[in-house]
């Protein structure tokens, strides 16, 4: 499946304690939030439009990634991907309605002085991570099918596999359920172009205002070994979203160590650094 008429939104900032340990905490110290657990942001990582630039290009891949040219900071980004229908009056956003989830690495390069966040999400084709197993939803209402489920990643590097987030329930982020859902629909029609953060309303309208959006909600917290250890060429970067009814987290690290993943229960991304 190719989301290539889909437009692509993260959210920044919606696990305790990511955003400082990827060192970027002090680029939202301008944007206000409601309360101390908001997240900061929505950013786009993918507008289908030939007016919007870098974003116009392309960049999930099932299997790959390749590195920048000019930057040796990149990072696996654990994360739940959410498929939604938008749902428009007067062109301006009333709803989401999620339809499907899958497994994500908002694979991102760690760039102080850029000025967006969106600057550190796409720098060409094959530079983000969906995989290719989702799984339908109907809503995010408390007590649903996705909140069975957890997050985690691996590295693998030679022979070597390691923890590189920390294993977490998706009920762990900040903001989930529909509290999560009103607040992107706010953000779509309300944010502004300040500081790290864009006018989401103008990347709507160039895009022809898409019928759905592809949004990943947020990385997990790291491990030591994942908060200090940067992508390199022949790595390979493993996410899972499974279900934590079904397994462990022992069981899910051992099938990572021999990349042998049930078909039952979970979304896995396996990409090769290029």
């Amino acid at each position: 499946m190719t989301f290539k008429n889909v437009i692509g939104f993260g959210v920044a900032g919606n696990f305790a304690g990511h955003l400082e340990q990827a060192g970027e905490a002090t680029d939202f110290l301008a944007v206000e939030v409601k309360e101390a657990i908001q997240p900061k942001a929505i950013f786009p990582f993918y507008v289908p439009s030939d007016k919007a630039g870098f974003l116009s290009t392309y960049p999930l891949s099932h299997d790959i990634i390749i590195p920048p040219n000019d930057a040796d900071n990149l990072q696996i980004e654990p994360e739940v991907a959410l498929l939604c229908d938008i749902e428009y009056q007067d062109n301006r956003v009333i709803s989401l309605i999620p339809r499907k989830f899958a497994a994500y690495n908002d694979c991102s390069i760690r760039k102080p002085n850029a000025k967006k966040i969106s600057e550190k999400k796409n720098w060409g084709e094959n530079t983000k991570g969906v995989a290719s197993t989702m799984f339908d939803i109907d809503s995010l209402a408390e007590g649903g099918v996705l909140d069975r489920y957890r997050i985690a990643s691996f590295h693998k590097r030679d022979d070597l596999v390691s923890r590189y987030g920390e294993d977490s329930p998706v009920v762990g982020y900040s903001y989930f359920h529909e509290k999560l859902l009103t607040w992107i629909v706010d953000r779509m029609n309300n944010q502004q172009d300040v500081g790290p953060t864009e006018d989401i309303t103008m990347h709507l309208a160039n895009a022809d205002y898409p019928d759905q959006a592809l949004i990943s909600i947020g990385a997990t917290r790291y491990t030591e070994f994942g908060e200090t250890t940067f992508l390199q060429s022949g790595d390979t970067s493993i996410v899972v979203v499974y279900d934590g009814s079904k397994y462990s987290q022992d069981e899910i690290t051992a099938m990572a160590a021999t990349n042998e993943f049930s078909a039952e229960g979970m979304s896995v991304l396996v990409q090769h650094v290029a």
